[in-house]
């Protein structure tokens, strides 16, 4: 199956705060916020949205291709991805500027502060997929990106009969009821999270009965208690995988969502894609950073049999492997 992963590729700074923010944030006055947090120690690691799937989705012997713009400092990222098996033919190298950047300040209790400088990703918007490829894809994944380049991407996807996933994620907080219409409407699904659906719907008026009705699959991920997904009449409640250390929680959305096309890829049934998604995601909270997990294809189903029970379906992929 031919995946193009779009969406934004950066660096990531991450930090940790040892306290808890909500100790340092007075009621009444969050208005006039200005503070100032002590961090332990800083990691800059490789990251984005785009990135991390492309690169989860390769570890389970997948070929994406990644799609997006880059600054002039991206080589050793680049070399970084072919080297684990994500095609960056479509990756664009934008001269004279800088690769997007993630700083993320995380407090003892998981919950996080980040801000993202665009870089080079504002300029994903001059590019469309029949710029970058020969032929189209067979999915493509619209992940968070410069917000103009994630609606013509829609609309290229939706006029070229090329399904696709709508992942609008931290871009739900920029984008106006107007692009999170257009792409939930074209979308063949659409991914974020507990809270980022609710501002989609308080935005949009966007209802789950409207999305499955209009034959959407809908996934909302909720954090520590798992995941929940609405296809075909159907609703399936994904538990998480058991974790043996929580350590960093930036990336573990997108790898869930390399497990999710994992599976689609695949073509298993809905459960299974979410179990594969619930194990992805773990191996990134179990490490420091959104890339620095590692795991071969058995390794990965010998784990997945420890809480799932995949009905032997995995096997293929052992013979694959």
């Amino acid at each position: 199956m031919k995946i193009v992963i779009t969406g934004s590729i950066a660096f990531d700074y991450l930090m940790q705060f040892p306290g808890r923010f909500r100790d340092h944030l007075i009621e009444g006055k969050l208005d006039q916020i200005s503070v100032s947090f002590l961090v332990e120690n800083l990691t800059r690691q490789r990251g984005g949205s785009g990135a991390n799937i492309a690169f989860s989705l390769a570890l389970l012997g997948e070929r994406p291709i990644l799609m997006g713009t880059v600054g002039s400092d991206f080589g050793e990222y680049r070399a970084w991805l072919d080297r684990h098996g994500v095609d960056t033919s479509a990756v664009i190298e934008i001269e004279d500027v800088y690769t997007a950047s993630f700083f993320a300040n995380t407090d003892a209790e998981n919950n996080q502060i980040g801000s993202f400088y665009t870089g080079a990703m504002a300029y994903a918007k001059n590019y469309a997929l029949a710029d970058v490829l020969d032929h189209m894809p067979d999915f493509v994944t619209v992940s968070p990106n410069d917000p103009t380049a994630m609606s013509q991407l829609a609309e290229e996807c939706h006029k070229k009969g090329v399904p696709f996933m709508f992942d609008p994620s931290q871009q739900v907080i920029w984008l106006d009821a107007e692009p999170l219409i257009h792409g939930t409407e074209r979308c063949t699904m659409l991914i974020v999270n507990e809270y980022e659906w609710e501002m989609i719907a308080k935005k949009t008026g966007l209802t789950r009965d409207k999305l499955v009705q209009a034959g959407k699959t809908l996934i909302i991920t909720h954090g520590g208690d798992g995941s929940h997904i609405y296809a075909g009449g159907e609703h399936y409640v994904i538990p998480v995988f058991p974790v043996e250390k929580i350590v960093e929680p930036t990336g573990v959305g997108d790898a869930y969502r390399a497990g999710l096309l994992k599976g689609i890829a695949s073509d298993f049934g809905w459960e299974l894609c979410g179990q594969i998604g619930s194990l992805a995601a773990v191996y990134v909270l179990e490490q420091n950073g959104t890339q620095n997990h590692s795991y071969t294809v058995p390794e990965f189903v010998r784990r997945f049999r420890t809480a799932f029970d995949d009905d032997g379906a995995l096997d293929a992929w052992l013979k694959e492997a």
